[in-house]
């Protein structure tokens, strides 16, 4: 765990939960598992705010539990799941894609959430929907249940484990921890629902306060008697599944920049055969026939069979190795290679491009050419890389010594003889592909953590003008409403002088970056 990683999820945690949770969760990244005693202690925070910030921590799976032997139970925080909270968007936009509005508010609500029942997420859901919709038009409960089951179907929404249900013997005292299990079966078993209901839009105030008091005491008082069908029964976001589908993007979309748009499209539908099927750690897809490839392609792909065969066989056949042939069975057994495609070696072709965006910025475009060659020819002699590259020889060296302090390229060693002596030693340039992918995510973490300080400096700097503006704003909507005429308007317009907009402008421009 990097310095750069601890002070990222510190910023984090501090900007979607707060100081306290903040300061509990950096405590656990910065110590691993630690008890509830130890955290009181260290922290100075009262047990209560501990528990409470334990408790929002693990609801939204920053923060896992474990019973020890001695019989405590351990806290231990999850780094890499809250350095996830950066990808939210992506998942939101992800599910918006694929699904519309209502699997975008869908995964929106579980990731703001944490975990929900399923008949919270469609009532939250259809609400939102409603209001955004016109006067007249309402959101019905079975079209965003109806959704809520794809997204299940297709693994992005998954059940959380449940604790399992035992025979409560007076004698044995309960345990200190609670160990929740499920079953990988039930895991995207959606619960019949009867779900029956509009979306409701928000009533103004003063409905509120006049005719609806006693209404929403009595309905209070039957949804607290009943409880809903599918209560205990808690959804969340499977993440693996988004970076699956992020991954099989990527990999449709190296396929296109090797061969063409007919190749990428054959590897797309076999991924998209087998993602429900093949697992997100797995090394490759389940084996698929050609004869069922054939027939799940697009309708819009007017291929032969024929062709799509020789597509097959050329795709087995490339160096990169996307698609293997693991039988000859149904005109011929094909996988897509994911280990191969995403992990080195060799280097991948996601990850290349990656690699060297930097370099003609940082070096300029000699060194990337340098690196391309590297890369292309994995060990070469500081005489070789002169020669390949055809750079003077101080350049080359100059280039190469650069690059090698910045770690984009490393030196190996070969000696001919046990003492390692420089005139009986070769030397080679290469480039080490995790290391250089690792040492770039590291400064990309540096550089967000310090674009979030940098955001959080100019909005405190200009904190007075920025609730001068939310006045003025609130001053002109009220105005409006009440049909002011245009020259109050312009009047309270005028409250903020020129250079003060000016400013503004600059601050929101700073802070959208």
């Amino acid at each position: 765990m990097t310095q750069a990683e601890i002070k990222l999820c510190s910023l984090l945690l501090q900007e979607h939960f707060g100081e306290i949770v903040e300061k509990i969760g950096t405590y656990l990244i910065r110590t691993g598992s630690q008890p509830l005693r130890m955290i009181v202690s260290d922290t100075g925070l009262l047990l209560d705010q501990v528990k409470k910030a334990l408790c929002v921590l693990i609801q939204h799976n920053l923060v896992t539990y474990q019973l020890q032997k001695r019989g405590f139970v351990e806290y231990e925080a999850q780094c890499k799941r809250v350095l996830r909270i950066l990808r939210y968007p992506r998942y939101i936009y992800t599910a918006k894609t694929l699904y519309n509005d209502t699997g975008e508010l869908i995964v929106e609500e579980l990731l703001l959430n944490g975990k929900m029942t399923m008949s919270a997420v469609v009532r939250k859901v259809a609400d939102r929907l409603t209001e955004t919709m016109e006067d007249g038009k309402t959101m019905d409960y079975a079209d965003v249940s109806n959704t809520f089951v794809r997204l299940a179907d297709t693994h992005f929404v998954q059940r959380c484990p449940l604790v399992p249900e035992t025979p409560e013997s007076p004698e044995a005292p309960p345990p200190p921890a609670p160990t929740l299990v499920i079953n990988e079966k039930d895991m995207y078993v959606v619960p019949r629902l009867n779900l029956v209901g509009k979306g409701k839009r928000r009533r103004s105030c003063d409905e509120e306060e006049n005719g609806e008091r006693k209404a929403k005491k009595q309905k209070q008082d039957g949804e607290s008697s009943e409880p809903p069908p599918d209560d205990g029964i808690y959804w969340q976001v499977n993440i693996d599944r988004f970076h699956q589908h992020f991954r099989d993007q990527g990999i449709v979309s190296a396929v296109a920049n090797r061969m063409d748009q007919t190749s990428s499209e054959i590897v797309r539908t076999m991924l998209r055969m087998s993602e429900v099927t093949t697992s997100s750690s797995a090394p490759y897809t389940q084996p698929l026939s050609s004869n069922e490839i054939f027939r799940s392609l697009p309708a819009g792909y007017n291929i032969v069979k024929q062709v799509l065969d020789q597509y097959l066989t050329l795709l087995a056949d490339d160096p990169l190795e996307f698609v293997g042939k693991s039988g000859d069975s149904g005109g011929g057994m094909y996988t897509v290679s994911i280990l191969h495609s995403s992990a080195p070696p060799p280097p991948p072709p996601r990850v290349r491009p990656l690699i060297r965006s930097p370099l003609p910025r940082r070096f300029g475009s000699r060194c990337a050419r340098i690196f391309r060659l590297l890369l292309r020819k994995k060990h070469l002699e500081q005489k070789q890389v002169e020669d390949f590259a055809m750079i003077p020889a101080k350049e080359a060296k100059d280039m190469l010594y650069k690059m090698l302090s910045e770690n984009f390229v490393a030196l190996q060693e070969i000696p001919k003889t046990p003492d390692h002596a420089p005139s009986r030693t070769f030397y080679l340039y290469t480039v080490n592909v995790p290391s250089s992918a690792r040492m770039l995510l590291h400064r990309c973490y540096k550089s967000v953590a310090n674009l979030i300080e940098r955001r959080q400096y100019e909005t405190k700097e200009n904190k007075r003008l920025l609730e001068k503006s939310q006045r003025v704003e609130a001053i002109l909507a009220s105005m409006q409403a009440t049909g002011a005429e245009d020259a109050q308007l312009q009047e309270i317009e005028e409250m903020i002088t020129a250079p003060e907009r000016q400013q503004l402008e600059n601050l929101k421009r700073n802070v959208n970056k």
